[in-house]
């Protein structure tokens, strides 16, 4: 007798509320339009809802308006997953604790350093994580204690609404170093990025490091033949350069495992000090690595060097992130779902599909479950989609589930809002019946009336 096995369960879609929800003066942001908003996507049969929750802000100013969002996605009948993000933004302005500036003040090489002494000012370098350069605390001291009061906070969510706590590990929440500046005007980065290596706490633990394998020289400071940010791999006699780059020398290997090294270090030291925290709880953690694609076709890989991924050719970077996450029992968060290597530029030897695929592998092999997300809504449209979908039923894949970046003017507007629908309609059972179905300009209507023309509600 011929076995059908069952169809395989959808996975859950979640949409990511607006970066700057709460403001940094803790006011709900356009909180009408988030009401609207969230009615629309739980009537359109949208899961629940990603809650970005800022270190700063939450430490500053308490959890009021984060609990009313709470509220207002719980009364709307969506669950929530819940991001706490331990650093943070420019614009929007998402500021670290206040006390973190007074310690910055005093000593600035709390912060990550370039090679130009310019300093990275939204996230604490992995350097001094046990170090206590904040008023005599150390940072997974205050990261502990941020953690208990958010789960005190948010006690009564728990068990009826909250499905995942995301743990940030770094710039923009993700496990890397800030190594590459934001794309501006939506344009690509296309640089390799610079190594942060160039704090003075960065620089005495090289030096160290350098001595216990007898070569003092290596330890004082980074390569010196490193291009700058926006250098592409290809030119002169550089760090990176594809056949007999210093990357491959044994210097060239000392240093990168050194500063692969921290960021892993890093990683494990804090989703375990979060697992002591909130291990108990009955949702389980997740946090998010970098996609960084560019480059990736070459041998050396120098973007992800930088970021501090030791991923080169034959060299698989992501088997020991996978191995720490898998570790904690954290889900894996994989920006750039959306990506395929027909879209992007050729002359940046960029792959996304092959290092998605990579990453994948790396968590299959290791158990760690698989969250996607899409980097950009301004480049999903309908083939962004089409991958999307590609991705999430690819029997190789097994992705649990999907989050959709993000709730705002872009999402909401006539050109993004019907694919949207169409796309959440294919994937899941829409909460009405055929009588009362509302159709894409209704749905519009109910979220334009409310935001009318504010163009600064955070978009992506």
């Amino acid at each position: 007798m011929l076995q059908v096995n069952p169809p395989r369960p959808r996975p859950p879609i979640f949409v990511g509320l607006p970066l700057d929800v709460v403001s940094d003066l803790n006011i709900v942001n356009h909180d009408k339009a988030i009401e609207a908003g969230l009615c629309a996507l739980s009537l359109l049969g949208v899961h629940g809802v990603d809650l970005p929750i800022s270190w700063g802000i939450a430490t500053d100013n308490g959890w009021s308006s984060y609990l009313a969002i709470a509220a207002m996605a719980r009364d709307a009948g969506l669950r929530l997953r819940v991001s706490l993000n331990l650093h943070g933004h420019e614009h929007p302005n998402l500021p670290l604790p206040k006390y973190v500036s007074r310690a910055a003040h005093s000593d600035p090489d709390i912060f990550f350093t370039d090679l130009s002494s310019n300093r990275y000012h939204d996230c604490l370098s992995f350097s001094v994580d046990d170090l206590p350069v904040l008023g005599g605390r150390t940072p997974m001291e205050v990261y502990e204690e941020f953690f208990h009061n958010f789960r005190h906070a948010f006690s009564d969510f728990f068990d009826s609404t909250i499905t995942d706590i995301t743990v940030g590990l770094g710039p923009n929440g993700e496990l890397r170093y800030p190594s590459f500046p934001p794309p501006s005007n939506n344009r690509p980065i296309i640089g390799v990025g610079e190594f942060q290596c160039y704090d003075k706490y960065m620089l005495a633990d090289l030096k160290r490091h350098a001595e216990d394998v007898c070569q003092p020289f290596w330890g004082l400071g980074g390569p010196h033949d490193a291009p700058r940010y926006n250098a592409s791999p290809n030119l002169g006699n550089n760090f990176f350069k594809e056949r007999n780059g210093s990357w491959e020398t044994p210097y060239g290997q000392f240093f990168l495992s050194w500063y692969s090294g921290i960021l892993l270090s890093h990683g494990d030291r804090l989703l375990s000090v979060a697992s002591n925290a909130l291990g108990d709880l009955p949702t389980p953690m997740c946090a998010k690595v970098p996609f960084v694609h560019w480059w990736h076709n070459t041998r050396s890989r120098p973007s992800q060097l930088t970021a501090g991924l030791y991923n080169t050719h034959g060299r698989d970077g992501y088997e020991s992130i996978a191995s720490i996450f898998a570790k904690h029992s954290c889900k894996m968060i994989i920006p750039g779902i959306e990506l395929s290597d027909r879209d992007q530029h050729q002359e940046l030897q960029s792959s996304p599909e092959s290092l998605f695929s990579q990453i994948v592998t790396a968590c299959k092999k290791h158990g760690v479950r698989v969250v996607g997300e899409n980097s950009s809504l301004i480049r999903v449209g309908g083939n962004g989609f089409n991958r999307i979908k590609k991705n999430l039923f690819d029997n190789n894949m097994r992705l649990d589930s999907l989050t959709y970046h993000r709730m705002g003017v872009e999402l909401f507007c006539p050109e993004n809002w019907p694919l949207f629908t169409e796309f959440v309609r294919s994937m899941v059972q829409p909460k009405w019946d055929s009588d009362d179905k509302p159709n894409n300009e209704e749905a519009f209507s109910i979220i334009a009336s409310e935001l009318g023309n504010d163009q600064e509600m955070q978009r992506v």
